[in-house]
């Protein structure tokens, strides 16, 4: 076994604990910092298949900006445990039937298409319609495909990331029954007359006083 092989089995094998530990761990918290483990081994797979922009990418877009918010979003997020984890028993059959499906379509298309396939190589170079040499870039020719061919999917890719965001803030700036914070404005516009209010009431004597005027002058005849 060489060195790209033994890499290969150690990213695969972290990566399958990270993603375990997504679904089992207790703590929101906890699940995505194994997310956020998970996200780094599949960009070194992607090294491993000298697919560099793609390893790059994974690792800026996902790590640097998506699962930083969900961090934030999770941690300022008023979650209860207990109430999420009620009835998680009596959906985890349907729920592990749905993920069996999931897998097996998953492991069909895989195995099917990665038949009689060669080992990927990185070219260097490409020769153009003219039988000219030119350098060639996987960046550019990403790009290419991307805001021509498949311009519409990055679009619509991009309008799906913005309302996520907007619904991230929306949630987090949610008004909560606990906050104690205070409205800088109401505390800007308050006058002085509107700060305390002198009350005319009239003065109350209590009951047990005049028992207690008795008990006092009895142990002072005593």
């Amino acid at each position: 076994m060489d060195v790209k092989t033994g890499f290969f089995y150690l990213f695969s094998v972290v990566l399958l604990y990270a993603a375990f530990r997504v679904i089992t761990a207790r703590n929101p918290v906890h699940a995505v910092l194994h997310l956020i483990l998970a996200f780094t081994q599949a960009s070194g797979l992607w090294l491993l298949l000298e697919a560099e922009f793609l390893a790059i990418v994974l690792a800026l877009v996902y790590l640097g900006a998506v699962m930083v918010l969900f961090m934030f979003v999770v941690m300022m997020l008023d979650i209860r445990i207990d109430t999420i984890r009620q009835g998680f028993w009596r959906h985890f059959p349907l729920a592990a039937l749905i993920g069996a499906v999931v897998a097996f379509e998953m492991a069909a298309v895989l195995m099917a298409g990665f038949r009689g396939m060669d080992d990927p190589k990185a070219l260097a170079t490409m020769v153009d319609a003219a039988g000219q040499v030119i350098p060639y870039s996987n960046t550019q020719a990403l790009g290419r495909l991307m805001y021509t061919q498949y311009l519409y999917p990055v679009e619509i890719a991009a309008v799906i990331l913005l309302v996520a965001m907007i619904a991230a803030i929306a949630l987090t700036l949610r008004k909560r029954k606990d906050s104690k914070a205070i409205d800088a404005s109401d505390a800007v516009r308050v006058r002085a007359e509107e700060r305390f209010e002198l009350v005319s009431m009239k003065a109350t004597q209590r009951a047990e006083a005049p028992q207690q005027e008795a008990a006092a002058a009895e142990e002072k005849k005593a």
